[in-house]
């Protein structure tokens, strides 16, 4: 949509890609947004910089009497005046509002809606490329919105021990209006042709991914969602992250089987290592057979396993399908820890074992087929009938 406004006669070559650069007559700041009677208090939630010396200003945060200036849209405005209006945009929308009152402060939160929607449109277009200074702010931006402290969870102001997933009442972020475009921003900004991995990785960096795990322990399952995507791609496309986000995730299931065995998005995390799995190279590493052994298996052990465990068996399975001859270690591992009294988890291991068993070569199924019967015997006569059946 920039192309419109440059001028064909002053290059000899346009690319469909119009860089915002700075202005080159200046090297002074640029302006914050005017909000009037707002306070303002330095954000650190962005993800430390790893090169250059840009000038980091003081975040505005909940403009409660406020008045945010209504910008003009970039496309309406010369290329040069482009650097200093696309910064502007980026601190209005780090502003952060109580959303527990629908009414207060209705008109600065449609001006942050609005500005989102046109930096996800801009990115996600094509149609513009953004230097490095830019990216870095982009980045910070998204930072200051979504790293932040989670509310506590449901299981912590009542008595059960788990959730009940079913349960009809579901936390539901009410800041998600806003939350949801700065994810799709930050995702569009992920998938772009035009963002170059060499200068991303400088801000997607791993004190980046580490709290975007943090945030998988979300109530709210749009947020889980979005979360799960992102970060699939960012394992897609940032090579030199896979190892990290790998061990990441592994240390993260370690805490829920032997610590807490509560956490909100084992499921999804599950969901990306499925799809990580599945690229594995053959023949596989000891690396991963390692995190099959280490922490894939003894995912079995927590109460709460029904919540993932559809998700849990695809893992378990991809590995026998990857190599026949691991059927024997997870089959011995179900067997480990086989339910004794939690007659709906039986049926699940059941169903489990059922799907590694179409898997299982014949050298393999001997190795473990005494205390298979023996397990299968005690099922027959277990007083549950979903069981025995």
């Amino acid at each position: 949509m920039f192309t419109k406004i440059m001028k064909r006669g002053q290059r000899n070559k346009v690319s469909k890609a119009e860089a915002i650069e700075p202005p080159p007559t200046s090297n002074a700041p640029p302006p914050s947004v005017t909000v009037n009677h707002a306070s303002r208090s330095a954000v650190a939630a962005g993800p430390p910089s790893s090169g250059g010396n840009l000038h980091v200003h003081p975040v505005p945060s909940v403009p409660s009497s406020g008045v945010v200036e209504v910008l003009p849209l970039l496309k309406d405005v010369p290329v040069s005046d482009r650097h200093v209006l696309f910064l502007k945009k980026l601190q209005i929308c780090c502003f952060s509002f109580d959303f527990s009152d629908t009414l207060k402060s209705a008109r600065e939160k449609e001006i942050k809606r609005q500005t989102l929607l046109e930096l996800v449109d801009l990115v996600q277009s094509g149609s513009c490329k953004l230097n490095e200074t830019l990216q870095e702010e982009l980045i910070r931006m998204v930072s200051v919105n979504v790293f932040r402290c989670l509310p506590p969870a449901s299981h912590e102001n009542s008595a059960s021990e788990t959730g009940d997933p079913d349960e009809d009442d579901v936390y539901l972020e009410p800041s998600w209006p806003h939350l949801q475009l700065v994810y799709e921003l930050v995702l569009r900004y992920i998938v772009s042709a035009d963002t170059d991995t060499k200068v991303a990785k400088r801000y997607l960096d791993h004190s980046f991914v580490l709290k975007l795990l943090d945030l998988f322990d979300t109530e709210d399952p749009r947020e889980r969602e979005y979360l799960k995507t992102i970060l699939h791609r960012v394992y897609g496309k940032f090579m030199v992250h896979r190892p990290f986000i790998r061990k990441a995730i592994n240390n993260i299931f370690y805490r829920f089987i032997f610590e807490t065995e509560r956490h909100s998005g084992i499921g999804e995390l599950l969901e990306i290592l499925g799809s990580i799995i599945n690229g594995f190279a053959l023949p596989m590493k000891e690396e991963h057979k390692l995190f099959l052994v280490r922490a894939l298996i003894p995912l079995h052990k927590p109460k709460s396993i029904s919540t993932y465990h559809q998700q849990l068996s695809y893992c378990i399975t991809q590995f026998v399908e990857k190599d026949y001859k691991l059927a024997d270690t997870v089959i011995r591992g179900l067997l480990k820890y086989w339910p004794v009294t939690n007659c709906g988890k039986e049926v699940l291991f059941l169903g489990e074992l059922e799907e590694v068993l179409e898997g299982t070569q014949s050298a393999e199924f001997q190795r473990c087929m005494v205390p298979l019967f023996r397990q299968i015997g005690r099922c027959l006569n277990s007083s549950h009938f979903q069981v025995w059946e």
